[in-house]
């Protein structure tokens, strides 16, 4: 897949990547790395739910389009995780002894609510266009005129802020919204929770990484 249109990770940890030893991080450094090890646990949690939506638009959307667009963005999870080691090892970040923190926890059990076979297909898609919108318009944000990009910041912004990630989106979208079209009154105001929950654990992850 082409990486242009693979998901971001949260931006605010891409701080400086060489690689630094304990003694001689500053506290921004110490925030950047449990970002970073915070958001490849968030990861790595992500996928279980993804698939499930893969498997979901194969038995109820009635659109192959929607199998196509999930599974694009499930198979660029595995370059993403590869992407974190990668980073990782910069950072000197040992992502094996990394415990996931309570924001962390509260997250990934929301999403794994999600995968509950009661919950609608149309709620389902939702909550993931939500998520990687968030993302998305966080990074085309920074790219936005006028905006100061710290240079170890501009490739990430270019890469995940790009048209590529802003049209997979849009794909997202569009299936969530093709599915919201028809919902009952009970199904849209679950969808409109969901978006809500989506966009309080992202503050909340945000909030995380500044040590608030």
């Amino acid at each position: 897949m082409d990486p242009s249109t693979s998901r971001p990770s949260r931006p605010g940890w891409y701080g400086n990547h060489n690689k630094k030893p304990a003694s001689s991080r500053s506290t921004a450094d110490e925030n950047d790395a449990l970002l970073q090890g915070q958001d490849y646990l968030f990861v790595r949690e992500f996928v279980p739910f993804v698939a499930n939506a893969l498997i979901r638009a194969g038995r109820e959307s009635g659109e192959s389009s929607d199998m196509e667009v999930v599974l694009g963005g499930l198979s660029a999870l595995n370059d993403e995780i590869d992407w974190f080691k990668s980073e990782g090892s910069k950072w000197g970040v040992d992502f094996s002894t990394v415990l996931p923190q309570k924001t962390n926890q509260d997250y990934c059990r929301f999403l794994e609510k999600l995968t509950e076979k009661e919950v609608k297909y149309s709620v389902v898609m939702t909550a993931f266009w939500a998520i990687e919108a968030v993302y998305q318009e966080s990074f085309a944000h920074c790219l936005e005129e006028g905006n100061r990009i710290p240079p170890e910041l501009a490739g990430a912004c270019r890469r995940w802020g790009n048209d590529g990630f802003r049209r997979y989106c849009s794909s997202v979208k569009a299936i969530a919204d093709r599915c919201l079209e028809n919902a009952s009154g009970d199904d849209l105001a679950e969808a409109e929770a969901v978006f809500v929950s989506v966009l309080e654990h992202e503050i909340a992850f945000w909030d995380m990484s500044r040590g608030i």
